[in-house]
């Protein structure tokens, strides 16, 4: 490293009037700074998230009991909120560039805030399920913009992470310049990034206009079927079953519900930390297989442990056999099929195309997510074990689709992916 001090005429050393180095590493540590405090503000949007999505499995039954509910009527409250989530994923692009991305998460939070008052404040059903639409509205929302904002304010990033990029299309020169200062510090040198982020909106503007139609079209009808496939079976192998319901899954196989959710959180917690570090090693497709794999297996434990108890064979292992099977789906699930369809989307189609391509993506996970949810109740009253044997049958659909269809684009330019794939 360069010394701080220099020799002066008289062969003394003096402090230079300006040290590069140490104005560096402060500009550096204010950037990261800001980033992190908004990336921090921003997840509470996924913390808000996760308990719009989880609140309906351990509060079941005394929801059931308060309001006298059927089964029928808490099916309908537990899914409604992908019905407002898939409302929320159409409509958060046009709030997005509205309002910006901070006045779309503020306008989340007012909404998502509403719905749980009304929730609270229930007593009868059409208020319940007022309440949980406009949660999901609110998710639908969030699941939009955070990843967005996320990406775009983080440095050093093309695909995508361009900071403020809605003040710049505008025309809004002195805003954007600002934003972006404010995110990278008052001392950092922003002049490379405002130059590529220029650059780009350039491109972005003599890209062809699409349509939905175009989607469809020869050059992109591959990413679709690719996208869409992969994010169908992330809902049909029974994700959102087995989340919503987990409370009612223990209680019937007889293990203690309250330590199984605990169990389930922090482990899910952990495998997708791992799972992050992982996708970026072995590649989006073995991962994918892995996991889709391991979900056939976990599927297949909880079927069993359910098979058993209602021939009454091995009844001290259904307890066992449930949490583990539950436990093993949500570790493989964490690790591949739950971040993996959203990268491989991100990666697959076309700049001029991922707007609208990701838009009919993110409608095919709220709707998976709605029918799996809606039906779960239903299937487990029809046979808790046929259920999980169903889903495991999906999850060997899954496997073999991965095999087939995905391309692996670890390493590998955007350009190199979409020519590969239109070859």
């Amino acid at each position: 490293m360069a010394s701080k001090y220099q020799e002066n005429g008289n062969g003394d050393t003096e402090k230079p009037l300006i040290v590069k180095h140490d104005a560096d590493q402060t500009a550096h540590k204010e950037e990261l700074v800001m980033v992190y405090l908004s990336t921090a503000v921003a997840v509470c949007g996924s913390y808000a998230f996760g308990t719009c999505v989880g609140y309906s499995s351990p509060t079941q039954f005394s929801i059931m009991d308060e309001l006298n509910l059927s089964y029928s009527q808490y099916s309908v409250f537990g899914s409604i909120l992908t019905i407002g989530a898939m409302l929320g994923a159409i409509t958060a692009g046009r709030i997005a560039d509205l309002l910006g991305r901070k006045g779309a998460m503020r306008l989340s939070s007012v909404i998502c805030s509403a719905g749980w008052l009304a929730i609270y404040l229930a007593k009868e059903p059409m208020v319940l399920y007022l309440g949980r639409v406009l949660s999901g509205y609110s998710i639908g929302i969030i699941s939009y913009v955070v990843p967005m904002f996320v990406g775009e304010i983080s440095p050093n990033k093309l695909r995508g992470a361009l900071s403020s990029t809605n003040q710049a299309m505008n025309g809004e020169e002195e805003e954007f310049e600002a934003a972006l200062r404010k995110l990278r510090g008052k001392h950092a040198d922003i002049s490379y990034e405002r130059s590529t982020i220029q650059e780009y909106l350039t491109i972005l503007q003599t890209l062809p206009k699409v349509t939905f139609v175009n989607l469809f079209d020869r050059s992109n009808y591959r990413a679709v079927i690719i996208s869409v496939g992969l994010m169908a079976f992330q809902q049909f192998v029974g994700i959102n079953g087995i989340v919503f319901y987990s409370t009612e899954i223990f209680k019937s196989a007889g293990f203690n519900p309250s330590l199984g959710t605990i169990l389930f959180g922090i482990l899910q917690v952990g495998v997708t930390a791992g799972g992050a570090l992982l996708i970026d090693r072995t590649g989006r497709r073995p991962l994918l297989m892995m996991s889709a794999s391991g979900l056939l297996l976990g599927n297949l434990l909880i079927a069993f442990s359910f098979f058993f108890k209602a021939h009454s064979v091995a009844l001290t292992l259904v307890p066992n056999l449930a949490i583990l099977g539950v436990l093993v789906y949500i570790a493989f699930f964490s690790i591949g099929m739950g971040a993996g369809p959203w990268l491989i989307m991100s990666e697959v189609f076309p700049l001029h195309v991922k707007g609208l391509g990701g838009g009919l993506v993110t409608l095919m996970n709220w709707f998976g997510s709605w029918v799996i949810s809606y039906t779960f109740n239903f299937l487990m009253l029809w046979s808790s074990h046929g259920t999980f044997f169903l889903y495991a049958f999906v999850c060997l659909l899954a496997t073999i689709f991965i095999y087939k269809m995905i391309p692996e684009t670890k390493g590998r330019r955007l350009e190199e992916i979409h020519a590969s794939l239109n070859s």
